[in-house]
């Protein structure tokens, strides 16, 4: 998805990346092998998932100012599926050109 969204050369600028739990550290290999998609990993004292109350497989979208304004859940919302791929990408551009 992040090349199909910057071959629409959207402005300003969307940047996907992944943000794995405090305590879930154990899974970050698996979670990166093979992919370059950027991946953090927060401190508990950096618990983006409680202060932004994130469920497990969330799609958190920021505002410039990485303030939260829109979530995507994967595990309702199953990226194979045409409709929720389109749904999500859709939301992404949205809300880059608000």
């Amino acid at each position: 998805m992040q090349i199909e969204i910057d071959s629409q050369n959207a402005v300003p600028t969307i940047q996907i990346l992944g943000v794995n739990g405090p305590g879930l550290e154990s899974a970050n290999g698996g979670m990166t092998a093979g992919r370059v998609l950027p991946w953090l990993q927060p401190t508990t004292d950096e618990d983006v998932w409680t202060l932004w109350h994130v469920e497990y497989r969330d799609v958190i979208i920021l505002d410039p100012g990485n303030g939260p304004v829109g979530t995507f859940n994967l595990t309702v919302n199953d990226l194979s599926d045409p409709v929720n791929y389109a749904s999500l990408k859709n939301r992404l551009l949205e809300f880059a050109n608000e």
